[in-house]
């Protein structure tokens, strides 16, 4: 009987063991989707992307180099003679023009030589008027044989060397009448003022090596930079037909800083970068540029008129080539091969490949193979070709790039 009890004790102990088991199993199947209709929904996900129309435009064709501004004029102002500072007739800071009064030497000490050396001319002067009065006299008397001919050039001499005398004293004169005109400092050039190097009261001397301030012109003012030699030709050839377009971009290479347009290109080709240089006025008007101030520079070669243009971000690299996503207009995409010619900024022109008006795709391109659903979504990036960014190096890079001789090259 107990043998029994223990039978049926085990028999209760493995069906329900057996049971947990196939309650655990059910628990853990995966249940299948169900549709609005209680069917379950087989159908392919749309991928979410960002599209964007090719357009038929103008693609402007930039060469992009590093820079620094260079003022036209920098004038370290010197005193030209030794005295004290009385004056100092600038603010720090200010824009000043040609000629404009700057500072004041004590003239005091050159006016007393002005009257010394004014003294010693008249002195001479009327030895001279003696001199050749006495001349005349014995001119006739040497015709009337009263004196011999060795006393009248005595005195010829004598009025020779007075009139050197005169001569020298007048020299003097100006020379110190040219030092009292030093005594006021004026600004050599239109410019700005720097900070003052020596206060009211200091005696100066020109002698002095760092000077009384610093005037540097800022209107107009240059910028040189360098592009690779294999560009230089070509923006050589541009020239003969206008004036070229330069913009000049903060370090970042976002903000427009000026426009001016390329002065010249230098005489030679470095060596040892393979760059030249060239040089770009500004007229700056509200400051924005300052002397050693690093900046961008974007040039303006040419304008490639009614090509079809898509933004950058559409363009795929693969083994057989580039291609973009195009959209059809059953929301499906298509994988087509391009042909790209050159960049500029956010945009790209498409030779071959792409018609104008076509939707490609600009983001959401590495879910995609070629008949992929697609739905449209707002917001994301690389949305009309005409982003609004500032245009950059042709080639699809921005302009601050350090390239070598490869940057500023445009990509054909």
């Amino acid at each position: 009987m107990f043998k029994t009890r223990s039978l049926f004790a085990a028999c209760r102990m493995g069906l329900s063991a057996g049971l947990a088991l196939v309650l655990a199993s059910c628990a853990n199947a995966p249940v299948a989707p169900q549709s609005k209709g209680g069917q379950q929904n087989r159908g392919p996900q749309a991928v979410p992307v960002a599209i964007a129309k090719a357009e038929r435009r103008d693609l402007p064709v930039y060469l992009s180099g590093l820079g620094s501004v260079e003022a036209f004029n920098t004038v370290q102002v010197k005193t030209r003679l030794d005295g004290q500072l009385v004056q100092v007739a600038f603010r720090e800071g200010q824009n000043v023009k040609k000629g404009e009064l700057l500072a004041v030497i004590d003239p005091r000490p050159y006016q007393v030589q002005l009257s010394q050396m004014e003294a010693n001319l008249f002195k001479d002067q009327s030895a001279l008027q003696d001199a050749k009065v006495n001349l005349t006299r014995f001119q006739e008397l040497f015709k009337d044989g009263v004196i011999p001919k060795q006393q009248l050039d005595t005195q010829g001499s004598l009025v020779g060397q007075l009139e050197g005398a005169v001569r020298s004293d007048q020299a003097q004169v100006d020379n110190v009448k040219l030092n009292l005109v030093y005594t006021r400092i004026t600004a050599p050039v239109s410019g700005r003022i720097g900070l003052r190097l020596v206060d009211v009261g200091n005696m100066v001397h020109a002698s002095d090596q760092n000077g009384l301030l610093v005037v540097t012109q800022l209107q107009p003012i240059a910028a040189i930079f360098t592009l690779p030699e294999d560009n230089l030709q070509s923006v050589s050839q541009h020239m003969h037909q206008g004036k070229l377009t330069v913009d000049a971009y903060s370090r970042d290479d976002q903000t427009k800083l000026a426009s001016g347009y390329l002065l010249t290109i230098d005489n030679q080709i470095d060596p040892s970068t393979g760059t030249g240089k060239l040089k770009a006025v500004f007229e700056n008007h509200d400051s924005s540029l300052w002397p050693n101030q690093f900046v961008n520079v974007h040039l303006l070669l040419e304008t490639q008129k009614d090509i079809v243009a898509i933004p950058a971000a559409a363009i795929q690299r693969g083994p057989q080539g580039t291609y973009v996503f195009v959209v059809k207009p059953d929301k499906t995409v298509d994988m087509r091969m391009i042909t790209v010619g050159l960049s500029s900024g956010t945009l790209s022109a498409v030779n071959s490949g792409i018609g104008e008006g076509e939707l490609v795709v600009t983001d959401g391109q590495d879910k995609l193979q070629a008949g992929s659903k697609v739905e449209f979504r707002s917001g994301a990036p690389g949305g009309a070709p005409n982003g609004g960014q500032p245009p950059a190096t042709p080639g699809g890079g921005q302009g601050g790039h350090k390239g070598g001789k490869g940057a500023g090259t445009p990509q054909q």
